[in-house]
């Protein structure tokens, strides 16, 4: 794709050239259109396209006005737009039309923003791959034989390959900064608060976050300060006011404190770990001092985090039952009783990896099983915040690989789901602990896949997180890289 393709531009830049009207909102939805049609059946990152719709929110963007006017947005299909499908990629949810907007998207809307509904996804958010969706796999656009991380595999994908400007993904355990790691390009997950969930269909709720995906940290900040702010609709959204993101990026890193924890290398990819050590390099030389910190119970996030989002991901999953949206599967001829519908219903509507978790989630908050698995997961939860908080208090920002390995491919882990926990092993924490956390590009493997480095910091302190990303972005060219 040449340079001066619409489609191919951040942002900042598209905001650029529609504000001086050298190009204009129709001329990027025809763009973007004509690589969906091309790109679309091999890759898999959009489970619909309506090209009259874009147009018509095309046409209506015009004049210019607004942060975001004239600039398609591609939203994840978990996260509701009045009048649209939100599926979550799941069968048990088909024909079902969300009767609303998500804060997060009318504040899009409200800025001027065109809206690219129904990125794939792992459905109900239920995994790391992007293969758990009844719509099949999203492909990674760096090599079609991989995944491109999950659950926000199609925001990613969408992004990476240029069919989309940029996206809103959601992260409950990893889900925004995995696929950005595995798919080359920018994701964010803001602190716990910072985001109205208000209209994301519920995995965990005290875990789940909306957050920006994008082709570099400027956009992301761009996106953040759009979407960010409390929401009297989210009594979990915060009273904290929203800093100016876009204007911190310039503000110098000098004197950063970059906390590294010990960590085991078993189990991290090589090249990952030579990625991260070389990334540590580029922050000295920008004149970050590293400081040494531990977690001790890091080792602990994984188990804790799949007693306590199962058990909340199997409470809210109890709303689908064939009585008051989506899908229905009576007996034979409507005949049954009520349980017998439900039982069908449940059995036909969610898929293997969502009723692995509708089970785990029952027995570890079952009569018996609740003191030994739930209060003991929620008292770990306790103590990896604890680490955070100690860690913290000792540096600016926290650095960690984002996924142990690169892309992985298709079919590798699926039948093997304990494997496929482990991927997110090092994103799991900053979504126990609250805290916010941005994958950047910070290297290529030796087959050619993206590698991603993490940074977390203190609850709210995003514009830390974007100003260390964004210095090491512009010493570095890894985010230039694009897939052929």
């Amino acid at each position: 794709m040449s340079a001066t393709s619409p489609a191919s531009l951040t942002i900042h830049e598209l905001r650029t050239r529609l504000a001086s009207r050298a190009v204009s909102p129709q001329e990027v939805v025809d763009d973007l259109l004509a690589r969906m049609e091309r790109l679309n059946p091999r890759l898999n990152v959009y489970a619909a396209i309506d090209p009259d719709r874009l147009r018509q929110q095309a046409k209506a963007a015009s004049p210019i006005r607004g942060r975001l006017a004239g600039v398609p947005i591609t939203v994840k299909d978990n996260i509701c737009i009045d009048g649209e499908l939100t599926t979550c990629a799941s069968k048990i949810l088909a024909g079902f039309r969300a009767p609303y907007d998500a804060t997060v998207i009318h504040r899009l809307r409200r800025e001027g923003a065109i809206l690219i509904p129904r990125a794939n996804m792992d459905e109900f958010a239920f995994g790391s791959s992007t293969e758990n969706s009844t719509y099949g796999p999203t492909r990674n656009p760096w090599d079609l034989d991989c995944v491109p991380g999950g659950s926000s595999g199609g925001s990613a994908a969408a992004v990476a390959a240029d069919v989309a400007i940029a996206a809103l993904g959601s992260d409950t355990g990893g889900s925004i900064r995995q696929p950005a790691a595995f798919c080359g390009i920018v994701g964010l997950k803001p602190t716990y608060g910072r985001v109205s969930r208000y209209g994301l269909v519920a995995f965990a709720s005290s875990l789940d976050q909306i957050g920006p995906l994008t082709k570099d940290v400027t956009d992301c900040a761009w996106l953040l300060s759009v979407i960010a702010g409390q929401d009297p609709n989210d009594s979990t959204s915060a009273p904290v006011d929203v800093p100016d993101y876009v204007a911190g990026l310039q503000q110098p890193v000098k004197g950063i404190r970059i906390g590294l924890p010990e960590l085991s290398v078993e189990g991290i990819d090589p090249e990952v770990h030579r990625a991260i050590q070389d990334a540590i390099t580029v922050f000295q030389r920008l004149g970050c001092s590293t400081v040494p910190v531990t977690l001790p119970n890091i080792g602990s996030a994984v188990a804790t985090y799949y007693i306590i989002a199962t058990a909340e991901a199997s409470s809210n999953l109890a709303r689908y039952d064939g009585v008051r949206y989506g899908r229905r599967v009576s007996g034979d001829n409507g005949q049954g009783t009520l349980l017998d519908m439900y039982e069908r219903t449940r059995d036909q509507g969610f898929g293997a990896e969502a009723q692995r978790r509708i089970l785990l989630g029952t027995y570890v908050l079952s009569h018996g099983y609740y003191d030994a698995y739930y209060l003991k997961g929620m008292k770990v939860r306790t103590l990896i915040k604890r680490d955070f908080d100690d860690a913290l208090a000792r540096c600016d920002v926290v650095l960690l690989p984002t996924a142990p390995s690169p892309a992985f491919r298709l079919g590798e882990k699926i039948d093997d789901p304990l494997q496929m926990y482990l991927s997110d092993v090092f994103t799991i924490s900053a979504n126990l602990a609250g805290v916010p956390a941005l994958s950047v590009p910070c290297g290529f493997s030796s087959q050619g896949r993206p590698i991603g480095l993490q940074l977390l910091a203190a609850p709210f302190r995003e514009e830390v997180l974007l100003r260390v990303g964004y210095a090491y972005e512009q010493a570095t060219e890894w985010h230039r890289q694009q897939p052929e």
